[in-house]
């Protein structure tokens, strides 16, 4: 008789059926990572900033082979091994990449923010002009795992943006290598910089610059919790695109949905981190009572099915909702990356929705288009911050500078308003730079 499986390897999903411990709960697995950015991460990652800023490549390298086991030098990538990784790459994945690639470009150039050019009502010019930054950095997580799809979801739209120079950075593997595909992504990618560094020691590195890495004014791209603390700990001598957190899908289901395509969707969130969370919300009982049984049977033989087990058995959440209304409710109280709308009328469901990454809609849409090659960016806002944040896009690689341009008419129909606030706040010169030029 064989034993019983320990208590650590039982699946444990939540289910709730009343709608106001469902939002205590959504907001609480939207607080996850809260606990997570302790004190002693965020001294760490100052010591390690300030090492690099003091230190440079020196530092580069010793950090590098204290965290990774390696020692990365030379830092950057040789060009031709990134072309012998391209042609390195089987054909299939070759064209899978250039789809994704061809989707990806064709998305991002049509979000290409427009130049105004406004004359106002004195004959004043009015306007705002887009111009890219001048250096990016992209942050792509490796070492253990590769991440082709981040180069593309980064790399395009800095590249559509305009920006001169793009500077890749990605932690090397055991052997001291970077990812052959994450390579030939970059390659197709037109990235030719790569140094092979990670961690906040990498972002360390694109914020003040070091002998080898030149400093940027936008750095963008997930990793871990160094990487995010790192990215927070700079922002402001930096832009940065986001701070990432684990990942999350939210499905809403009626009774139309497939069990085992609402099962494999939780699964391809849950299996990325012990922190990711993957939610469902119905209105069907059935399906409520079918999906933990159909994840069962797809995790039996899963090659990750340890940590995708802990993700569900601690951010996994199942709610039976009264109506698809109140379904809509819960999930923009939780403002979830990726919302899948697995019902019979998605696009009525979309419009009551108002925060959300990314809404994938209707049964023939996994998440997993989306991550890979649907077209729209990938890296979007986590932990509740599509409540006022959006997907990476061209703007987080341009800056607009405002255009303002006054005739005489416009300032000596104007003039008398702008002295009258200038007095109001107690800027005599200011009040004064207009009337000396209208007396």
């Amino acid at each position: 008789m064989g034993s019983a499986a320990p208590q650590h390897d039982r699946l444990r999903l939540t289910v709730l059926r009343e709608a106001n411990a469902a939002g205590e709960r959504l907001e609480a697995i939207a607080e996850r990572t809260g606990s997570g950015q302790s004190l002693e991460a965020a001294a760490r990652v100052d010591a390690i900033l300030s090492q690099v800023r003091q230190e440079g490549d020196a530092a580069l390298l010793e950090l590098t082979e204290r965290f990774d086991g390696v020692r990365p030098d030379p830092l950057r990538i040789p060009t031709e091994e990134l072309e012998a990784a391209w042609s390195a790459t089987p054909a299939d994945l070759q064209d899978a990449l250039r789809l994704a690639h061809r989707r990806i470009l064709d998305f991002h150039r049509r979000q290409t923010p427009a130049d105004l050019d406004i004359t106002g009502e004195h004959g004043e010019r009015l306007g705002r002009r887009w111009r890219a930054v001048e250096r990016a950095g992209l942050y792509v997580p490796g070492g253990r795992a590769s991440y082709p799809s981040t180069v593309l979801m980064n790399a395009v739209p800095a590249k559509v943006a305009g920006v001169k120079r793009v500077v890749m950075v990605t932690p090397p593997g055991p052997d001291g290598r970077v990812n052959q595909t994450v390579l030939a992504a970059a390659h197709l990618a037109g990235i030719d910089e790569i140094y092979r560094v990670g961690g906040a020691q990498a972002v360390a590195a694109l914020a003040y610059g070091t002998e080898s890495i030149p400093r940027v004014d936008v750095i963008s791209g997930p990793g871990n919790l160094y990487v995010t603390l790192a990215k927070k700990a700079v922002y402001g001598r930096v832009s940065i695109d986001s701070l990432a957190g684990p990942s999350e899908v939210l499905v809403i289901a009626d009774h139309t949905a497939n069990a085992e395509h609402v099962a494999a969707d939780l699964l391809a969130q849950a299996e990325h981190d012990p922190l990711a969370a993957a939610i469902l919300l119905t209105t069907s009982e059935s399906l409520a009572a079918a999906v933990p049984a159909a994840i069962e049977a797809q995790l039996e033989g899963h090659p990750r099915a340890a940590i995708t087990r802990q993700a569900l058995n601690d951010w996994g959440l199942i709610v039976v909702c009264s109506s698809l209304s109140e379904a809509a409710q819960l999930s923009d109280r939780f403002a979830p990356e990726h919302l899948e709308l697995q019902v019979e009328q998605p696009e009525p469901l979309a419009d009551q929705i108002q925060q959300a990454g990314a809404i994938f809609l209707g049964a023939w849409t996994p998440e997993a288009v989306g991550d890979y090659l649907a077209g729209p960016n990938h890296t979007l806002p986590t932990s509740g911050t599509a409540r006022f944040a959006g997907a990476l896009c061209v703007e987080t690689f341009m800056r607009h500078t405002s255009l303002i341009q006054f005739n005489r008419q416009a300032l000596e129909a104007t003039g008398g308003a702008v002295g009258t606030l200038a007095d109001s706040e107690g800027l005599h010169s200011h009040a004064e730079s207009v009337r000396l030029r209208l007396r």
